[in-house]
């Protein structure tokens, strides 16, 4: 979906296939007819935009093979589909049974990683529309933080410059101009926009900058306002933004509150949690009071044992909801910030990026009775996401095109 910025340019809006977990070119060749196009047709519209997962499988066939990559094309030509950005995080099975620590592998320390996001940016300068000639790509926030020392950020850190220069090389061939978002996620070593800031700098590229995820930003209690004005003031550029809600618990002491929050604790994906404790100001406990240093677990389960994160203060958890459908009380998503961080992005006299992604992969992985029991279900979920990411640019002021 195309949206007119009032300064006259265009900002795409997409929703992620990695909820339609594919592994292979004919999965995802599948995915473009049972899912994409069922949702295009649902929102009444001739084209619209899908943010492609391309795992390793499907990537090597894609840039090894010509012959496939324009029957891609000619597809998603076909079935009112256009490509701007790919999600270059999950590297093979985000769609197995168990996830969790598997999609930090291969880390930006690996090989394998820019080898991977290089393929990536090749097949996506050959995906993007005629009319189109900027693509985005998100990716791994280096690594996991626990595996990751000075010598592998070292090693990152030179594996994102030679991948720089390969997009220099790119443009020069294709004419498409590709960029890299790395994207902070709770637990990794870029956990933040602030974190990413430093390792950022010292790549040194305009190709290079971050993907802002909604949910990652309010899961670590990130001010949208604060968090962005840090990133311009260290030009540090919004490549794209993935428009997603978290769990909030705003009581998570409760004993009905805390079994509200273990209905999400399931087995596939891991569901950082996080709360930023208060205390009193002062000496007195009549003080004002102030904020903490923010404190977290790596999952949801491990949050819920008693005493293992204060619950003085609300709780968020990585946990993508649907952004329609907020989890019914006494839990609640955290769409504010995503409204608000939108509001900042688009809002202004100029876009500061122009690649939205609508991203909530964790339909199948909500409690049983808040799934989609068929495509159609899933179908009518999806577009429903994406009119209402559509209804807030144009409260915005944007403009949907045909």
């Amino acid at each position: 979906m195309r949206f007119r910025h009032p300064d006259g340019s265009t900002v795409h809006l997409a929703y992620c296939t990695n909820v339609h977990p594919a592994e292979t070119l004919d999965g995802v060749l599948a995915q473009l007819r049972d899912h994409c196009e069922p949702v295009r047709k649902r929102l009444g519209r001739d084209r619209i935009g899908i943010g492609l997962w391309l795992a390793k499988d499907a990537a090597h066939a894609l840039v090894t093979d010509p012959a496939a990559l324009r029957g891609l094309r000619t597809e998603l030509d076909r079935r009112g589909l256009e490509v701007v950005t790919l999600n270059g995080f999950p590297y093979e099975g985000f769609g197995a049974e168990e996830v969790k620590y598997r999609v930090y592998k291969p880390d930006w320390a690996d090989p394998e990683r820019l080898s991977h996001t290089t393929a990536l940016a090749r097949v996506l300068a050959q995906l993007l529309p005629d009319d189109v000639t900027e693509g985005t790509i998100s990716t791994l926030p280096l690594g996991w933080r626990t595996t990751f020392d000075a010598a592998r950020a070292e090693e990152a850190r030179a594996a994102l410059v030679t991948l720089a220069q390969r997009l220099d090389a790119l443009a020069e061939l294709t004419g498409k101009s590709i960029r890299i978002g790395l994207e902070p996620e709770p637990g990794c070593t870029v956990e933040t926009t602030g974190d990413a800031i430093a390792p950022l700098a010292a790549v040194g590229h305009d190709r290079i900058g971050i993907c802002v995820d909604t949910c990652h930003l309010a899961t670590s209690f990130e001010d949208p306002g604060t968090a962005l004005d840090a990133l311009a003031a260290a030009d540090i550029p919004v490549v794209k933004s993935q428009l997603s809600a978290a769990l909030h618990a705003e009581h998570p002491h409760l004993p009905e509150v805390r079994a509200a929050l273990a209905a999400f604790d399931e087995p596939r994906f891991l569901h950082q949690t996080r709360t930023l404790p208060r205390e009193p100001e002062g000496p007195t406990t009549g003080g004002t009071l102030v904020a903490t240093a923010l404190r977290g677990t790596d999952d949801l389960g491990e949050a819920l044992t008693r005493q293992a994160l204060p619950d003085s203060a609300p709780w968020r958890a990585h946990f993508h909801v649907p952004l329609h459908a907020p989890p019914a009380a006494p839990l609640t998503s955290t769409l504010p910030v995503l409204k608000d961080t939108l509001t900042r992005l688009v809002g202004g006299p100029h876009p500061r990026t122009r690649h939205l992604e609508v991203e909530t992969y964790t339909w199948h992985a909500l409690p049983p009775e808040l799934r989609p029991r068929a495509r159609p279900q899933l179908a009518d979920g999806i577009a429903a996401e994406l009119t209402l990411a559509r209804d807030l640019l144009t409260d915005l002021g944007l403009k949907e095109l045909p």
